[in-house]
């Protein structure tokens, strides 16, 4: 794919990578994308910050695109986490994940090493050159140190497999300025659920969310509500995901997702070191909040899957 013809509009989910005894759980890997698409995700992002990325094996990061991939089955496109702070490996892990099967690849600035923003574009213009399909680029300052200049994003930009960004920064003022500069040609995607509403009514396209792990079907329907200005229904339904969103947050991203999902019996909360599980008073906080916003969530999804996507059930491992 040589072109900027790869299009995401909506709500998409940054998958956390389950794990059992210490070991990647691929059945409960399964069960999370059919959820996902089931209820309306647009995009399956296995592999990223949430997915515990810098603590996977090669093989494991391979494998688990694979198998997302596999889930997908051709209903959504699969985007790829494929990120480091040593650019060799960040291209190695572009083009394994491009052999395994993904659409797409999410690419983060690398973190740790504070390199210039002409380091940057030297960074991502390797990844780039290094494979053929689309690449969003990802600035996350809360996780590195150096972000991204919107002059580095629009010299960047200039790349023909360079489609969008996913902007973590919830500085929403700065949707404008990007739709300004690029119009259509790069999707603007939030990476902050607690303003994902305010940055699609800014002129972003959609969100790669965290929160969608656990509410899927109200994370798309705040998204629809987005899409036809439906002022009400967005304010109602951020009502009811802001506390989620900040119950998410609590501890370091995936802690408390994976508690939240263990809790609805969707995977165990397995985590790798230096990750340790979630504290007990903010597991007491995360429980209240489920408490209140899962029955509402289960409502949502009782009210049918997406049109022209039937249910998958769970296939064995």
């Amino acid at each position: 794919m040589g072109n900027k013809v790869f299009k995401l509009h909506g709500p998409c989910v940054a998958l956390p990578t389950p794990l059992r005894a210490g070991a990647v759980d691929f059945p409960a890997l399964e069960r999370l994308c059919h959820r996902q698409i089931d209820h309306g995700m647009a995009a399956l992002v296995p592999c990223s910050p949430t997915g515990e990325a810098s603590l996977l094996t090669a093989g494991e990061h391979h494998r688990i695109v694979e198998r997302t991939v596999a889930a997908a089955a051709g209903r959504v496109p699969v985007i790829a986490g494929a990120g480091s702070h040593n650019t060799q490996m960040a291209v190695e892990l572009a083009r394994s994940a491009e052999l395994a099967g993904a659409q797409a690849l999410l690419c983060i600035t690398p973190y740790y090493l504070e390199p210039t923003q002409a380091g940057l574009i030297a960074h991502f213009q390797a990844i780039h050159d290094a494979v053929g399909i689309p690449i969003i680029l990802h600035d996350a300052p809360a996780r590195i140190a150096r972000p991204l200049a919107e002059a580095t994003i629009e010299r960047l930009a200039e790349l023909p497999r360079i489609v969008g960004l996913k902007d973590a920064t919830g500085d929403v003022e700065r949707v404008g300025r990007l739709r300004w500069r690029f119009g259509d040609r790069l999707a603007l995607l939030s990476g902050d659920d607690a303003t994902q509403a305010a940055h699609r009514l800014a002129g972003g396209d959609g969100c790669i969310s965290v929160t969608a792990n656990v509410t899927p079907a109200l994370s798309a329907a705040l998204h629809k509500a987005c899409d036809r200005r439906e002022t009400d229904a967005i304010a109602r339904l951020e009502g009811i995901l802001a506390p989620l969103h900040a119950a998410l947050f609590l501890e370091a991203d995936p802690i408390p997702v994976k508690r939240a999902l263990h809790r609805l019996g969707l995977m165990v909360d397995g985590l790798r070191l230096p990750l340790t599980p979630l504290g007990a008073m903010g597991d007491m906080k995360l429980a209240k909040v489920l408490q209140t916003v899962v029955p509402i969530e289960k409502e949502a999804e009782a009210v049918g899957t997406v049109p022209g996507r039937p249910p998958v059930r769970s296939r064995a491992a």
